[in-house]
């Protein structure tokens, strides 16, 4: 595997692993290399630095440099309206923290006020409560749920 830093026509800069250096060319050329950022399919690679490996036994006080992949606009916007579902039950639901299955039961079977609620579950509770009838539909976590 090869890493290249690359650059597109618009100065967004990004990077790119491939098989070999024939990989790349060979992607670049049918315009499969895009930026990450805008689309764009003019890229450049980079000058780069050579790798050189550090000894195994040393350990680096640096911080990790870490590195995304390829941010497709459909993903992006997709994730856009996760976070606007998201917000929206928040905004109009109650939550009921560990209490959800406890609290789902109790409206399914009248024993309490008909209303949106969310918390947590754990998977075995949201089976059974399926199992009963008991409409319930998991949040998907978002990328910033686990910072």
């Amino acid at each position: 595997m090869i890493r290249y830093d690359l650059i597109c026509d618009k100065g967004h800069t990004f990077d790119g692993w491939f098989r070999d250096s024939a990989a790349y060319d060979a992607q670049a050329e049918r315009g499969l290399v895009s930026c990450t950022t805008c689309g764009s399919v003019k890229i450049e690679k980079q000058l780069m630095a050579p790798g050189i490996p550090a000894k195994a036994n040393t350990k680096s006080e640096l911080p990790k440099t870490m590195v995304a992949g390829p941010v497709d606009p459909r993903l992006a916007a997709m994730m856009q309206m996760v976070r606007d579902m998201r917000k929206h039950v928040e905004e109009n639901a109650d939550y009921v923290g560990d209490k959800f299955a406890e609290e789902a039961r109790k409206i399914h079977y009248e024993e309490a006020e008909q209303r949106g609620i969310y918390g947590e579950a754990t998977a075995e509770d949201a089976k059974a409560l399926i199992e009963e009838g008991i409409a319930v539909h998991p949040l998907p976590r978002l990328p910033e749920d686990g910072n």
